[in-house]
């Protein structure tokens, strides 16, 4: 049977952020940002290992206590200038040993910056993947209306909004499918882009706004209500 991992690019500086500390060390709710991304997926009962893929240099993970999760999280010195490089440079690591995945097993990358992922969210994307024979990711539809601009802020067009969706994260692909695409199209912004140019349709799942990804200062604070709101409710 094919066996779930996940993979965490977390080799960036976030320079949107305006902020000394890399993006996914700012404090969120008495945490790293990253420590709860780790936690979403680490608390997946599917997920047999959660990688963590850092800068060669990085010199914050250290500081932090990671015990609670055991041997379930790895991290992996490997980052890349990109995401994308990270990605397959993280992948091209557990192709031998001592990890050594297979092909068929699934791969999980999402953004160390999604820190309220939820748990059903992930569960449903699992769920309706798990037989799929490419893979997919999660996604949002289009609610607003799109404008495309022009020269000084104007509007240019405004473009039909049916069958736009806003790609997120995690995106779960077959390790060895993911491996080969990233290794032949590496100037892509996510995992999905290379095996759609490998002439594959990804699946769409279907998430909600709560899984944003934290770009910039507001995002934080964000954030913060969602996690506060979501531990609040389940108290």
């Amino acid at each position: 049977m094919s066996r779930f991992f996940a993979l965490l690019p977390a080799a960036g500086q976030g320079a949107r952020m305006g902020a000394a500390l890399p993006k996914q060390y700012l404090p969120l709710a008495g945490h790293p940002l990253i420590r709860h991304s780790v936690g979403a997926l680490c608390a997946s009962p599917h997920i047999e290992r959660v990688f963590v893929v850092l800068s060669v240099d990085d010199a914050h993970w250290e500081a932090y206590d990671w015990s609670p999760f055991g041997p379930r999280l790895v991290p992996l010195r490997c980052g890349g200038a990109s995401r994308a490089a990270s990605v397959l440079a993280g992948l091209s690591s557990l192709h031998g040993p001592p990890w050594s995945l297979a092909d068929g097993d699934w791969v999980l990358v999402h953004d160390a910056a999604r820190a309220c992922l939820a748990p059903h969210l992930l569960a449903r994307l699992i769920d309706q993947l798990r037989e799929d024979e490419i893979g997919g990711l999660l996604a949002m539809p289009v609610a607003d209306t799109v404008k495309r601009a022009a020269a000084a802020h104007r509007v240019a067009q405004t473009v039909p909004r049916d069958g736009l969706w806003l790609a997120q994260t995690p995106q779960m692909f077959r390790f060895g499918l993911l491996r080969r695409a990233l290794a032949k199209y590496r100037d892509v912004t996510d995992e999905a882009s290379a095996i759609e140019a490998s002439g594959l349709a990804p699946r769409l799942v279907e998430s909600d706004i709560t899984n944003l990804k934290i770009t910039y200062p507001l995002d934080l604070h964000l954030a913060e209500l969602i996690l506060r709101d979501r531990a609040a409710s389940s108290s």
